[in-house]
């Protein structure tokens, strides 16, 4: 059996108004639940239930929602934000309880979830499960093979320990490869300086400004940042700036699958 909410519950989360709006609504008799105007805003409701809204069916909205966004440059990653917009601002349908998954500086883009799911996200940002995040890094200067090496051994960012091993790919300024070729193009922006490096970074921790830290502590500043894939999820070439879609429920089924989402555990107990 489905899980039974309040009706004002249920219908500010499918989008129908505020919980204090849904309750005038309720109020007014402007509801039907199975036929019958039901006026009690704490009357149950599951999705056996038939319910209607000025004569519109209303479906029972999912219990999470995830958003993938291609975070532009210029926006936190936070709920709100007293000086700057936040990256919740471009998702105008983001129900109550939504929030980005982990941080993206406010230079940075690439990809972010937003979800309301707290457990997959609690989950996905453990420092136990290692979730790898690939970086399209530009840094001052030419990165050595010996930095190659420091940044996969382990590097020292100030911290106690040693970062954990990383996998860098190098890119070549003029790269043959079509496959490499195309994500420059989309990453590459105007006034390159006369030395840089262009590299994917990819890390499985979350530490504060881990990918710029790890680049200054081999000499070669980040000029340019974007997340391009966090665990299963990539960011899709058609997603402009700014944009965002909800994810399949295949990408939702392998992020759980990536986090052992505490929502999951429960089924299997």
């Amino acid at each position: 059996m489905s899980k039974a909410v309040r009706l004002d519950k249920f219908l500010a989360d499918a989008g129908k108004g505020t919980r204090s709006e849904v309750k005038k609504f309720i109020q007014k008799g402007l509801v039907q639940v199975n036929g019958r105007t039901v006026k009690k805003p704490e009357q149950k409701i599951t999705e056996e239930n038939r319910v209607e809204f000025l004569g519109n069916p209303v479906s029972m909205a999912p219990e999470f929602v995830y958003y993938l966004l291609h975070k532009p440059a210029g926006y936190v990653s936070a709920t709100e934000d007293r000086y700057d917009r936040t990256v919740m601002e471009l998702i105008p349908e983001a129900r109550k309880g939504m929030f980005p998954v982990g941080r993206l500086d406010k230079d940075t883009e690439g990809l972010l979830l937003i979800t309301d799911d707290g457990g997959l996200a609690h989950e996905l940002l453990s420092p136990a499960r290692h979730v790898e995040k690939t970086y399209f890094v530009r840094a001052e200067g030419t990165v050595t093979e010996e930095d190659r090496q420091k940044l996969e051994q382990g590097i020292d960012i100030g911290e106690k320990r040693l970062t954990l091993p990383a996998k860098v790919q190098l890119f070549p300024q003029e790269d043959s490869d079509r496959e490499k070729t195309e994500l420059l193009r989309r990453v590459r922006t105007e006034n390159l300086p006369e030395s840089y490096t262009e590299l994917l970074l990819t890390i499985s921790e979350g530490k504060f400004h881990q990918v710029k830290r790890m680049m200054e502590a081999v000499g070669k500043p980040v000029i340019y940042l974007k997340r391009i894939s966090m665990g299963p999820l990539t960011l899709p070439d058609e997603l402009k700036k700014g944009e965002y879609r909800p994810l399949t429920e295949e990408e939702v089924q392998k992020l759980k699958n990536t986090g052992g989402s505490s929502a999951e555990k429960q089924k299997k107990c």
